[in-house]
Order: C-alpha cells, then sequence, then structure tokens
C-alpha cells in the first residue's frame, strides 16, 4: 500500500510537472517578449535621448544575465521562481527609469523644438546673406567691369600723354629756337632803338643847346617844370610851347627813320616836389603831375606825333631826383621827363 501511495504520488507528481513546466515556460516567454519590447522602446527612447545610453547598458547586462537565468531554470523550478521574482523587481525598476526617461526625453524633444526654431531662424538668415552675397557678388563684378574700362582709359591717356609729351619735346625746341630768334630780334630792335635815341638825344641836344634849365639825366631828357608851366597850373607857357615845339620837330623827324617794326614809344612822365596841392581844380600832387604830362602829350599829337606812339604818366612827389628840403631840390624834382623806349 505504501508503494501504491507512493506510486499515486510519483504518478500525481509526474502528471502536473509538465503543465507547470509549461506554465513556466511561458512566463519566461512571455517575460522574454516584454523584454524585448522593452528594448525596442529603449532602443527607440535612445535614440532621442543620449541619456539612455547607461541605461541601455544597464539592460543588456541584464539581458545577460537573465539570458543565463533562463538556461538554469529548465532544471530549477524553485530558481526560476525567485528570478522571477528579481525579474519582477528589475522590470519594476527598469519602468520607473523608463518612465523617468520618457520624461527626460520630453524634455529632449522641447529643447530639440527650441534648436530646430534656431535652426529654421538661422536658415532664413544664412539665405538672407546669400542674397546679400550675391548682390555683393554682382556689384563687385560690376566694379571689376568698371575697374577694367578705367585702366584702359588711363592706358589710352598715358598713350596719349606719352604722344603729347613727344610733341611738347618738338614744339620746347621749336618755341627755344623761336625764343633765341626773338630774343635776337628783340637786341636788334633795342640796338637800334637805342641808335635812334641817341639821334634822338643828340638832334634835341643840337635844338636845345644853351639851355640850362634842359638836360639829360641817363636815358631821359628832363624838362624842369618852370620851362613848360607856371606854378601850380598845367596850362603850358609861352617858353613851353616854343620848347615843345622844337621836341615836336625832333620826333617827327626821327619817326621818318625809325623802321615800321620797331615798337617805339614816348613815354611822358609828371613829376613835382614834396609840397602838397589841395586846389579844387588839383586834389593832389597825382592830379597835377598827371595833368601837366597829357598836356604835354596834347600839344605835342597837335604838332603831329602820332597819338598811339605817345604815353602819359603822373607820379606826384613820389620820385624825386633830389631828396634834401632845398629850394633848389625842390625845384630840380619839379619836371617833365620824355624817355624813348619800345614797348
Amino acid at each position: 500500500m505504501a508503494r501504491t501511495r507512493g506510486s499515486r504520488r510519483g504518478g500525481d507528481y509526474g502528471e502536473f510537472w509538465p503543465g507547470y513546466v509549461d506554465v513556466l515556460s511561458t512566463l519566461v516567454l512571455v517575460f522574454i517578449f516584454l523584454l524585448s519590447i522593452f528594448m525596442l522602446a529603449q532602443y527607440f527612447v535612445s535614440q532621442e535621448s543620449s541619456g539612455k545610453d547607461n541605461a541601455l547598458r544597464r539592460l543588456n547586462r541584464q539581458i545577460a544575465e537573465l539570458t543565463s537565468l533562463l538556461s538554469l531554470t529548465k532544471g530549477q523550478s524553485k530558481d526560476a521562481k525567485d528570478q522571477i521574482a528579481a525579474l519582477t523587481a528589475t522590470l519594476t525598476s527598469l519602468q520607473a527609469e523608463n518612465q523617468r526617461l520618457t520624461g527626460v526625453s520630453s524634455g529632449a524633444g522641447t529643447q530639440l523644438d527650441a534648436a530646430n526654431a534656431q535652426a529654421a531662424a538661422l536658415k532664413s538668415d544664412l539665405a538672407k546673406q546669400k542674397d546679400v552675397s550675391n548682390e555683393a557678388l554682382a556689384r563687385v563684378d560690376l566694379l571689376n567691369q568698371q575697374l577694367l574700362a578705367l585702366r584702359r582709359q588711363i592706358a589710352a591717356l598715358n598713350e596719349a600723354l606719352g604722344a603729347s609729351e613727344k610733341r611738347d619735346q618738338a614744339s620746347q625746341v621749336r618755341i627755344k629756337d623761336l625764343g633765341s630768334r626773338l630774343n635776337a630780334a628783340l637786341a636788334r630792335q633795342v640796338q637800334e632803338l637805342q641808335r635812334y635815341r641817341s639821334d634822338f638825344f643828340g638832334r634835341l641836344r643840337e635844338l636845345l643847346k644853351g639851355r640850362k634849365d634842359i638836360r639829360v639825366v641817363g636815358d631821359r631828357f628832363v624838362f624842369q617844370s618852370e620851362v613848360l608851366f607856371t606854378s601850380g597850373q598845367a596850362e603850358m607857357s609861352v617858353n613851353g610851347l616854343v620848347a615843345m615845339d622844337e621836341l615836336a620837330k625832333a620826333i617827327v623827324e626821327l619817326q621818318k627813320n625809325i623802321p615800321k617794326e620797331i615798337d617805339w614809344s614816348l613815354q611822358v612822365d609828371g613829376h613835382t616836389d614834396r609840397r602838397p596841392i589841395n586846389s579844387p581844380q588839383f586834389p593832389s600832387n597825382w592830379h597835377l603831375s598827371t595833368t601837366r604830362a597829357i598836356s604835354v602829350v596834347r600839344y605835342l599829337i597837335s604838332r603831329g606825333v602820332p597819338a598811339n606812339r605817345l604815353i602819359a604818366a603822373g607820379h606826384g612827389e613820389f620820385s624825386p631826383l633830389d631828396n634834401g628840403d632845398s629850394e633848389e631840390a625842390l625845384r630840380r624834382n619839379r619836371r617833365i621827363e620824355l624817355k624813348l623806349t619800345n614797348r
């Protein structure tokens, strides 16, 4: 009976053991399936958050441990139960960790959205910068074209300048030659004029010899004012008219012998002494000296001297012959000077 009971008990155990193993295998497969899904979820979560790498490494280690434990459950059901309990606890902690990582992933997603917005703004700015850059490149290209045209113009100007410099050098040579010729011609005219001046002054000396109030000073023929004018007046006196008649005859005779190419003139300069004059007719010595020079010129014109050969000028008291204050010095400074010159 004991053996019968033992066999019955053994039979009962044999009947229930396969079912127990099947249930345990099913649980293990379900657990493995759940672990696979969890691994996949963790993988996708790890793609969105760099902080999940550590969790995945822990899961990989745990999966390796579970794999080794599952291989042992085939022969050790009690150990399997313990392992299931441990795995359940681990799963709970992993779910909590997953929830935490999911929150981190949500925060990372928010940051990613902000980063995407910033990236979009940067892309917009980059597009604007590209447009500005394209416009700047177009302007640079235009400036390069203008610079090239300007360089061509400068080259043409340099070429023209070189040709102009060559022409200028040739012109300078011609001008120098013409200048030399002109100087030579002027020198000849001056020499001829000096000769005629000498003839003119010689003729005047012959006509006016013996008159001490008329003298030659350098290249000028000097008449004392008292010879031609009364004191403070600009109308010529009788003695002045006689002296001017002789002068006019000499000039008319002389101009017949002066060649036409010599541009000569007779300059008449009026001078006064330093004593001021202030009358209704002559407000200053300038007026008196200039009016006297004009009176001489007008009379010479009336006696046949060409008007275009005469020059009248007044110097007032500012070109004295004698700087003294004596009556003799003042008398010497009151004068009319005649000078034969070229224009």
